[in-house]
C-alpha cells in the first residue's frame, strides 16, 4: 500500500470515524453554528437557516440618501439578535458618520422596536481607537452584538484588520455589524456583505405610513449564493421579517413640502389608524 493511499482511506472510513490504516479514530464534531431566522422564509434558506452570530456582516447603504434606511436595518437586527436575548449592545461611531447622520434618536429605536437603555452610543474620532474598541468589545463576551458605523472610505480597514475583526467574533460568538455610507465594498473576512436601500411602506388609513421596508441586496456570502434581493417589512413586535406585500404604497413626504404639512403621522386621522392597526 502506498502512503497516500493510507492518507486518502479516511474518505472511507464509517460515519463519524477517521480510519487510519486498520484504525478508527473518532472525528471530534465540528459545533453548530448558531443562526437568526428572519422569518423570510427564501432569505433564511440562502443563509443556510439564517443570519449567523459570531460573524462580521457588512451593511453598505446603496446611496448617501439610504444611510438612514441602512441604519434603520442595522438596528432592526439589533433588537431582534442582541435586545431580543435581553444582551447589551455597543454602537461606535466614527466622528464623520456623526457628522453626516447625526444622533440617533431614543424616539427613532422605540418606533423599530429597540430599547435605548440596552443600546450604548460612543463617538470615536480616531480610526484606529474605533477599531480598537471594537475588537475589545468583542473579545470581552459581555455585548450581544457590536456595531461599526462610518462614513467614507478607511484605509485603516483593510484585510488586515478585517481578519482582526472576523477572528476576534468568531472566538467570543458575538456579532459584528459594519454600517458603512459613503463608499464602496473592499475586500474583507466578512461573512455576508448587504446593499441597503429605503423602499416604500404599505400606507394605512388615512394614507398615514406603515411599518418600515428595506431593499437589501445580499452582494456576498462566503459560502453561498449572493446576488440575491427581497423588500422586507420590519415587524417590531415579533421581532422578524416579511416579505413587503404588493399593493398600495406611500413614501413620506420630504420635510418642508407641502404635502408634509398636511399628511403625516401626527394628524388626528393619522394617529387614530395608527392606534388601529397597532
Amino acid at each position: 500500500m502506498r502512503v497516500g493511499d493510507s492518507l486518502l482511506s479516511p474518505l472511507r472510513g464509517e460515519k463519524g470515524l477517521l480510519r487510519v490504516g486498520a484504525h478508527h479514530v473518532p472525528l471530534c464534531p465540528q459545533p453548530t453554528l448558531r443562526r437568526w431566522a428572519s422569518g423570510v422564509a427564501a432569505l433564511d434558506t440562502a443563509l443556510a437557516g439564517g443570519l449567523a452570530y459570531g460573524r462580521v456582516h457588512e451593511l453598505y447603504a446603496a446611496q448617501d440618501e439610504d444611510a438612514a434606511a441602512a441604519t434603520g436595518f442595522a438596528l432592526a437586527l439589533l433588537t431582534a439578535m442582541a435586545d431580543g436575548e435581553g444582551r447589551t449592545a455597543l454602537w461606535l461611531r466614527s466622528h464623520r458618520a456623526m457628522r453626516r447622520s447625526g444622533v440617533v434618536q431614543a424616539n427613532g429605536c422605540c418606533d423599530l422596536g429597540a430599547r435605548p437603555e440596552t443600546c450604548l452610543f460612543a463617538m470615536i474620532s480616531d480610526t484606529k481607537d474605533l477599531l480598537k474598541a471594537a475588537v475589545d468589545g468583542l473579545r470581552s463576551g459581555a455585548l450581544g452584538a457590536v456595531v461599526v458605523e462610518t462614513h467614507g472610505r478607511l484605509p485603516e480597514l483593510d484585510l488586515t484588520a478585517s481578519r482582526r475583526l472576523a477572528l476576534a467574533a468568531e472566538k467570543s460568538g458575538t456579532t459584528l455589524f459594519l454600517l458603512c455610507s459613503g463608499t464602496e465594498p473592499v475586500p474583507s473576512a466578512a461573512e455576508t456583505r448587504w446593499r441597503v436601500a429605503a423602499a416604500p411602506s404599505r400606507a394605512l388609513p388615512a394614507n398615514a405610513p406603515g411599518a418600515p421596508v428595506f431593499a437589501i441586496e445580499l452582494l456576498r456570502q462566503r459560502s453561498g449564493p449572493s446576488g440575491l434581493s427581497w423588500q422586507l417589512e420590519w415587524n417590531r413586535d415579533r421581532r422578524i421579517f416579511t416579505e413587503a406585500a404588493s399593493g398600495d404604497l406611500v413614501s413620506v413626504p420630504r420635510r418642508g413640502s407641502p404635502a408634509a404639512a398636511g399628511a403625516g403621522p401626527d394628524r388626528p386621522e393619522a394617529k387614530e389608524a395608527i392606534q388601529r392597526a397597532a
